[in-house]
């Protein structure tokens, strides 16, 4: 079965713990994306900036994006998944914790996202119907 380096985005850029909300901001814009890791300085994965967190976390709450760290709105350990988990695990990864993205990790090394997108070329249509269904509802 196809494994996540396989189906992953490569090269994902990290937003560092300590850079402002608006630095990432900046970066999702180039390439069009929603969401950025965030990466601590040991270099270790430390949760998922959203679009959504940028919004409702901090411009809906009055702060201030160039004010306000990345590393601030990391909440417990990030949902990842290993570069050599088959797409099977990652359907049952972004079902179970209800996720759109999940950092693909080889060790604690970054190696891209896989998306919803990638998860559904790779899969069988009845199981992409399952994790459209689980992430759509709750």
């Amino acid at each position: 079965m196809t494994t996540a380096r396989e189906i992953t985005t490569e090269g994902a850029e990290c937003v560092g713990e300590r850079e402002s909300v608006l630095d990432a901001a900046r970066k999702m814009t180039d390439p069009g994306v929603g969401a950025l890791p965030i990466c601590g300085t040991d270099d270790k994965l430390k949760g998922v900036l959203t679009d959504r967190d940028i919004v409702v976390r901090v411009l809906g709450k009055g702060k201030d994006p160039a004010r306000t760290n990345a590393g601030e709105l990391s909440r417990s350990e990030a949902v990842t998944i290993g570069a050599d988990d088959d797409a099977g695990e990652i359907l049952r990864t972004m079902t179970a914790h209800k996720v759109r993205r999940l950092p693909v990790i080889d060790g604690h090394r970054l190696v891209g996202v896989v998306a919803q997108a990638d998860v559904a070329r790779a899969l069988p249509d009845p199981q992409v119907g399952d994790l459209l269904e689980a992430l759509s509802t709750g």
